[in-house]
């Protein structure tokens, strides 16, 4: 891929046939001058040395060399190169529940908020890992695949929202599923499912499929949000209600997030307001196996100025050495006169 990194300076190639307007309007103002001392076929033959050809010549390679410093300030670069480089890390795939209970505010700000204040300071504390992002609620999709670009993720985990899943529910055997398709074929490196969720699971087959992630080599992370005693959801109109007209109360299950866990022999955090869910997923991570992983790197793009320095020079010295008068060295050549 060829580009200029300041293609600003490009403008200066305006000056190109301003200059070659100013050449034209000199050799006519001379050729006036000339007529005053007497005919031209006569002066031609009194200043037979000199070629006007020659003239044009060199003003057409003092104006290309103008051309040529205007598109080196603009640094032609060309291409990119792909290298890979050995990183040791663990996967990661964190699947977050996105349905309308996870707006309850039994912790705070709430319970999604709070989510993603612990994916964020998670993906922060990472290195050479590689970290992906599924949103859930009665469906299950990507939001991000696996990817060691942290600031992409945190830029998707920020957009991340309840309206992002037309279903509503809680579908978390999708969502472990998902998370289980979600990784690299990469052997021997320790693999983790995250599921961030209240618990609230209005599907069947959770269980099995958190028993068939463990089979693949999956480490389950349960981490159930918010508290037993629970928490209206709030709306734009106020707390969400049921057809009877009462408040709903969401509660977080953990006895199902425990068993789901051990389901999948994982482990099950409970997640409030502290920050000891976070100490202890951190320290449960870091006791997977890390294995080096070939990572793509893309590197700056190679500057060409230097091919087009050279061929400045070379025009600056073809301009220089050639003379307005016919060498007589060469005169029999007759290279630029008829």
């Amino acid at each position: 891929m060829f580009r200029f990194a300041e293609p600003e300076y490009l403008y200066g190639l305006l000056l190109v046939p301003a200059l070659m307007a100013l050449a034209a309007w000199s050799e006519i103002r001379a050729r006036k001058r000339m007529k005053r001392f007497g005919e031209w076929r006569l002066l031609s033959q009194l200043t037979e040395g000199l070629s006007v050809t020659r003239t044009r010549v060199k003003s057409l390679l003092l104006i290309l060399s103008v051309a040529l410093v205007v598109v080196m300030l603009a640094r032609p670069q060309y291409g990119t190169h792909v290298d890979t480089t050995e990183r040791r890390g663990i996967e990661a795939v964190i699947a977050l529940d996105v349905s309308n209970s996870m707006m309850a505010t039994d912790v705070t700000p709430n319970r999604l908020e709070r989510a993603k204040m612990l994916v964020s300071n998670l993906v922060d504390k990472m290195t050479d890992d590689k970290v992906g992002l599924n949103v859930f609620a009665g469906d299950a999709y990507i939001q991000l695949p696996i990817t060691n670009d942290y600031v992409s993720a945190k830029m998707f985990l920020d957009a991340i929202n309840p309206g992002m899943v037309g279903v509503q529910g809680t579908n978390l055997a999708e969502a472990i599923n998902l998370a289980s398709k979600s990784f690299t074929q990469t052997e021997g490196v320790g693999k983790a499912i995250i599921v961030i969720t209240d618990g609230e699971n209005h599907e069947p087959g959770a269980e099995e499929a958190a028993r068939e992630a463990a089979k693949a080599g999956r480490n389950i992370f349960i981490l159930g949000i918010g508290t037993p005693e629970g928490s209206p959801i709030p709306t734009p109109d106020g707390y969400l209600q049921d057809q009877s007209g009462q408040t709903v109360v969401t509660k977080l299950n953990e006895a199902m997030c425990r068993e789901l866990a051990e389901a999948g022999k994982g482990t099950y955090i409970h997640v409030d307001n502290s920050i000891a869910a976070q100490d202890r997923l951190n320290a449960a991570l870091d006791q997977l196996a890390q294995k080096e992983m070939e990572t793509p790197v893309y590197s700056e793009f190679d500057e060409q100025f230097q091919a087009v320095a050279l061929v400045l020079l070379i025009v600056l010295l073809a301009e220089l050495f050639m003379l307005e008068c016919e060498n007589p060295l060469l005169k029999k050549l007759k290279l630029f006169r008829k």
